[in-house]
């Protein structure tokens, strides 16, 4: 049965793959007195789906120090929306959109960065905007001494921040796919043919989807081999402690049928990717029927509606790594969250982890597949969705929604396609 899809983020959404864009353009003068002022936008779209998108921006001060900001662009095509977010106070007026700070985010030293997002609608295109202005100063990417001047707008180029790429990802990626690694590729004969229309189909929907760097192998590869999790448990259900026990056996069981498809292909480093559960979340302490200390909980801290587990232990918000505002250090981080919501129809996933019903994960702890689970990790590690179009030859797969209950031969090849592209990004 089809399920139902949802794109939403947390930690930012779903899946699939990713367009990315670093705006950069000639600094604004605003004080009467020279200062170094400065600032640096990433913007993504780490999920788009008929009719809406989510959108992931992080935000780079390149200048003094910062108490409070107000980041602003413009869409540059009509219809396209900010319907919800996060990490900011959201407005918009026509197609220019205000986002201020929250209190938790507001302050920015020179080259910290934040990271905010939110899911939008679009109607006939989706294009990327190329304007930001940060407290009423154009975010070139590079500081600048601003002396009173009419303002001037020239593109330049500009790098990606530091707060999207892991310090353990290195050396930096080629960002060109005409001549990807080809060692130990061997693909069936009958499976080139759809595998060359996917990659194809991949760079025609996401021109520099080789640029983004939070996908699930970037999180891997930056834990040395491991995943940690938090689950978001969005429900009033009480949870015993047999219970959780069995929800992370069911998630570390689940993960690893992904993770066995890279055993000794192509250079994959790892003969397993262990995964360890770090944290729960939950509006009320008294939901969860334990009193060990062997997970973090944090208690009613909400975004999206939903609990929330700390930002500053999250990759999504730290995708440079440094947890040092995690109360429990860097070994108490977590690269996902298992998003788990009572009533939800469908699923979602994306390099902030996967959300599905709470009745649907649980009543399904004993199962051999997971199957909405499985597909939803696939967009973690930037597999597509096929809603409007079949590879040659192909007719059922997990990341078809609906078409298939575990993993197939194709989604196997489909992943180890995506590792053949981006592997030289960790040198090999």
């Amino acid at each position: 049965m089809l399920q139902t899809r949802h794109r939403r983020a947390l930690s930012a959404a779903l899946a699939a793959t990713v367009a990315t864009a670093v705006a950069a353009w000639t600094l604004v003068a605003t004080a009467a007195q020279a200062a170094v002022t400065g600032c640096q936008v990433t913007y993504t779209v780490p999920s788009q789906w008929s009719g809406g998108f989510t959108g992931n921006i992080v935000v780079k001060n390149l200048g003094d120090p910062l108490t409070a900001w107000t980041l602003r662009w413009t869409f540059p095509a009509a219809g396209q929306a900010v319907t919800q977010g996060w990490s900011a106070a959201y407005t918009q007026s026509g197609s220019q959109v205000t986002a201020v700070n929250m209190g938790y985010n507001g302050s920015l030293g020179p080259n910290a960065s934040t990271t905010i997002g939110f899911n939008g609608a679009w109607t006939t295109a989706n294009p990327i905007p190329t304007a930001f202005t940060l407290n009423n100063v154009a975010c070139t990417g590079t500081p600048s001494t601003a002396s009173p001047a009419p303002p001037s707008f020239s593109p330049s180029a500009s790098p990606r921040p530091s707060a999207s790429a892991s310090p353990s990802a290195s050396p930096r990626p080629s960002t060109s796919p005409s001549s990807p690694p080809t060692s130990d590729w061997n693909p069936p004969s009958n499976l080139v043919t759809p595998l060359n229309e996917v990659w194809s189909h991949y760079q025609s929907t996401y021109p520099q989807l080789l640029t983004f760097r939070n996908y699930g192998w970037d999180q891997v590869m930056a834990g040395g081999g491991r995943i940690n999790y938090c689950v978001r448990w969005d429900s009033s259900a009480r949870v015993s402690a047999a219970l959780r026990d069995q929800i992370h056996a069911a998630l570390k069981r689940q993960f690893k049928k992904w993770m066995d498809v890279m055993a000794g292909h192509n250079g994959w480093p790892y003969a397993e990717v262990p995964v360890n559960v770090v944290g729960w979340a939950v509006r009320d302490r008294a939901t969860l029927e334990w009193t060990d200390n062997s997970v973090d909980i944090y208690v009613n801290d909400i975004r999206e509606n939903a609990p929330q587990c700390s930002e500053p232990c999250g990759r999504f918000f730290h995708q440079d790594g440094n947890y040092s505002g995690c109360p429990g250090g860097a070994s108490h981080h977590y690269d996902m969250s298992l998003w788990l919501t009572s009533g939800f129809g469908g699923g979602a996933g994306g390099d902030w982890g996967q959300r599905m019903g709470s009745e649907y994960f649980t009543g399904a702890l004993n199962s051999e597949n997971i199957h909405i689970y499985l597909h939803e990790v696939g967009h973690t590690f930037g597999l597509d969705d096929f809603y409007d179009w079949t590879p040659t030859g192909q007719c059922c797969f997990i990341m078809k929604a609906g078409s298939a209950t575990s993993i197939t031969e194709f989604d196997k090849w489909m992943l180890r396609d995506f590792w053949r592209h981006l592997k030289n990004r960790w040198g090999y």
